[in-house]
């Protein structure tokens, strides 16, 4: 007579091969289709280019995320994600604001640079207008948490008396995110029109510790106390000293 608890053993094992199978599918077409459209576009990256490229069938898009946006909307979110556990997993000493934040600056920078599928595929949902990622519920708690890690190194620096209180956290990480966004993605049209290569290394090391002082100076508490000392009158003794056509020329450009 077989044992009864043997009996549901394959029944189980079964179960789990299915859904490690269907799993492992997921995951194929979503690693196919980031890099179809990071390559092609949203309007270029067809349901017929990803399927081939995850080695799979259209009809396994529609079975597991129901059209060609959400499959977009998935990779969004993934892309997302990845940026969030690879934040999460820098080691931070809240006690150590400036060097903590200095850290932070250095990941975001160089995460743009070692992943430009990231900034293409937000290239991409920008000249959609955001539409895509609007639908996701997820996304936004990935930004929840990077705001979440500088809100606790600004109010550190504070108690400290090294950082300024009147800084918002949103705002110190635009910084941060805009200072090293647009440096990747721009990188080719600069490079041709500034006529310098700002992919070298040594390039990318002059704009990483530029972009450290700049963020490090906006929320110095001492940086802020000695504007504050400065005469508004002063500020701008610059072009009180040029002849009025000499500053005409200089705001244009020419």
């Amino acid at each position: 007579m077989p044992n009864g608890r043997s009996s549901t053993k394959p029944a189980t094992r079964r179960t789990g091969v299915r859904e490690a199978a269907a799993q492992a599918t997921r995951d194929s077409i979503l690693r196919a289709a980031t890099k179809v459209f990071a390559k092609y576009g949203y309007d270029g990256g067809s349901v017929e280019k990803i399927s081939k490229a995850a080695k799979s069938y259209d009809r396994m898009i529609y079975y597991y995320f129901g059209s060609k946006e959400g499959l977009f909307i998935a990779v969004l979110e993934s892309i997302y994600r990845r940026m969030d556990e690879a934040e999460a997993a820098i080691e931070l000493d809240a006690s150590r604001p400036v060097e903590a934040l200095t850290a932070v600056i250095r990941f975001v920078l160089g995460y743009y640079r070692k992943n430009p599928e990231f900034v293409t595929l937000l290239n991409t949902e920008n000249l959609h207008k955001g539409r895509h990622v609007a639908k996701s519920l997820r996304a936004r708690e990935y930004s929840s948490r990077a705001i979440a890690i500088i809100q606790k190194l600004l109010e550190s620096g504070v108690d400290q008396g090294l950082f300024r209180e009147d800084v918002a956290a949103r705002d110190l990480y635009l910084l941060i995110a805009s200072t090293g966004y647009f440096y990747t993605s721009n990188r080719h049209t600069l490079t041709a029109f500034l006529g310098e290569p700002l992919e070298t290394p040594e390039a990318v090391a002059h704009w990483e510790d530029f972009v450290i002082e700049t963020v490090l100076r906006t929320v110095d508490a001492g940086a802020s106390e000695e504007e504050t000392t400065t005469p508004p009158h002063e500020a701008k003794t610059w072009q009180k000293s040029q002849p009025a056509q000499s500053r005409a020329r200089s705001s244009s450009g020419t």
